[in-house]
């Protein structure tokens, strides 16, 4: 699989990153023990090793600074920081979804960083990343159609939009059930090194390999907007 950047990405986020990976013969089962365990026990670190922060410190972390600084431009707030929050102020547990998407869920919460996921089966050729024109539609996981907003880093496919920092992956390449051929996409902000976005893929593979261990990885990238 190719993965293309656009020279307007390249222009309009210079030091911004995208991770790229594609594992095939995985497996999506409703509930996996083993990695409900080790969910258990990331969130049980994560509130070790930010006991006795408040919002306010969190907000010093340089990689929540980058995606603070970027959703602040479209007056959001970035969702990940509040996960976060939920889980070591108020004792939440990470959401109980399909597997793989749990697995997804839980690099996030320990890197922080933006994640999508989609079944490579119902993708056309080419994937890349851009920038919104503000003119995209496409619909979301809820089901509701939405318009991009102008400047929003994009993901899309031959067909259209697949994911979009403001408003995530879309309805049409969603990871299901029946998926055994997946993609992973990460996007960083300018202020992120790219040496944490690989990091970060190594440990969306070693979540999905829990719940596949013969998984394999045809794709694991990390491209820079320079």
């Amino acid at each position: 699989m190719e993965f293309t950047l656009s020279e307007a990405w390249k222009r309009t986020y210079p030091g911004a990153a995208v991770g790229v990976l594609a594992m095939s013969e995985v497996a999506n089962p409703r509930r996996h023990e083993l990695l409900a365990e080790r969910k258990k026990e990331l969130e049980q670190e994560l509130r070790t090793q930010y006991a006795g922060w408040d919002r306010a410190a969190l907000k010093g972390l340089p990689v929540l600074q980058a995606y603070r600084e970027y959703y602040k431009r479209f007056k959001k707030t970035y969702h990940v920081q509040l996960q976060l929050e939920s889980i070591v102020f108020k004792g939440k547990a990470i959401a109980e979804v399909a597997a793989l998407v749990e697995a997804m869920f839980m690099a996030e919460l320990k890197n922080l960083l933006l994640t999508a996921g989609h079944d490579v089966a119902a993708l056309q050729a080419p994937v890349g990343i851009d920038v919104a024109s503000g003119n995209e539609r496409y619909v979301r996981l809820n089901g509701q159609k939405q318009q991009l907003k102008a400047g929003d880093m994009m993901i899309s496919d031959g067909e259209g939009v697949i994911s979009s920092i403001l408003h995530g992956p879309d309805s049409r390449t969603r990871i299901t059930p029946d998926s055994h051929h997946i993609l992973f996409t990460v996007y960083a902000p300018p202020g992120i090194e790219p040496e944490a976005v690989r990091a970060h893929l190594r440990d969306l593979q070693s979540n999905a390999l829990i719940i596949a261990p013969a998984a394999q990885v045809d794709l694991l990238q990390v491209h820079m907007a320079e």
